[in-house]
């Protein structure tokens, strides 16, 4: 296997920029990851949060879980509040002449990214705007009740597209988020997992020091939808990665980066037959995921074996 993402551990702080005691789910991979990113960004930031788990267990007023300048917003306007907080800083510093180094982040789910968000998503992709925005894809709208999203992967048993008699579950395949980002012609996004650590905070540390903006896909684990016990939350994860469901790997000024390369992917089997949302799927089905995963594998492996230019 080869591994690109370097992060030292010892290095990493041991301050908390979103405290204990909030209402996540137990084995939520979701806030895992959050716990991650806030790590990595340190004090000096600015979170406008789109309606969703981690704004519901952070925010039960009048509590607050959060160490660092937050603001809620809708589900559909998370990147535009963070493109006017990121033009409102270029103003005041232009008036001042000097605003300490703030970094602006959106953060939505799936839904709030894939789905209702996309549009102001993309307009901020489009101008330009200095700020990195994180996807927390737990591949459904589970705060609201487990419905599908455009994120939910094929087969997958949800609310609003059950499995049954006359249904197999979601019949669409997982939006591509990472590739819409990168078609925006941004100068960094990459994808990552609520169960490696270090490589999230890799990521988000070399988002936070480019100038223009970021986009982390990061695939976080939801024992509560994926029908599976909160201890294997780390292990659902990892094998989401090793057997290529979800590759891990960054696209720097349009060049791909693999940053796990494994000689030989796991079967799918192994990560689909641990989950009770994927348990009505039969062989044929299994083996057309798995034919889909090759594909899609390879497609980033030739992506990332190219040099720019050539």
């Amino acid at each position: 296997m080869e591994t690109l993402s370097v992060y030292v551990p010892k290095l990493v702080t041991n301050k908390e920029y979103i405290a204990s005691g909030h209402r996540a789910c137990s084995g939520c991979g979701e806030v895992l990851a959050l716990r991650y990113v806030c790590k990595a960004l340190g004090r000096n930031t600015i979170i406008s949060n789109a309606t969703g788990c981690m704004e519901i267990i952070s925010s039960p007023l009048p509590e607050t879980a959060w160490e660092v300048s937050w603001i809620h917003t809708l589900f559909e306007n998370a990147a535009a509040v963070a493109s006017g907080i990121e033009s409102g800083l270029k103003a005041l510093k232009r008036k001042h002449g000097y605003i300490k180094d703030v970094k602006v982040v959106a953060m939505g789910g799936d839904g709030a990214t894939a789905d209702i968000g996309l549009q102001a998503l993309s307009g901020a992709l489009e101008r330009g705007h200095d700020f990195i925005y994180v996807c927390f894809d737990n591949e459904a709208y589970m705060n609201t009740g487990i419905q599908r999203s455009s994120e939910t992967p094929f087969g997958a048993s949800t609310t609003t597209a059950p499995s049954g008699k006359v249904s197999m579950g979601q019949h669409t395949w997982k939006k591509n988020m990472a590739a819409i980002a990168a078609a925006h012609n941004i100068p960094y996004v990459a994808t990552s997992c609520s169960s490696y650590p270090f490589d999230i905070m890799y990521k988000i540390e070399k988002a936070r020091k480019v100038k223009g903006p970021s986009y982390i896909h990061i695939l976080s684990v939801c024992p509560t939808g994926w029908r599976c016990p909160s201890s294997d939350t780390i292990k659902m994860g990892r094998l989401a990665v090793e057997t290529g469901v979800f590759p891990l790997y960054e696209i720097e000024n349009g060049e791909y980066k693999m940053n796990f390369d494994y000689p030989k992917l796991r079967p799918v089997e192994d990560y689909l037959t641990a989950q009770g949302r994927f348990r009505h799927l039969t062989k044929e089905q299994i083996a057309e995921i798995q034919q889909k995963v090759i594909v899609e594998y390879e497609k980033i492996k030739m992506l990332s074996s190219r040099k720019k230019g050539k």
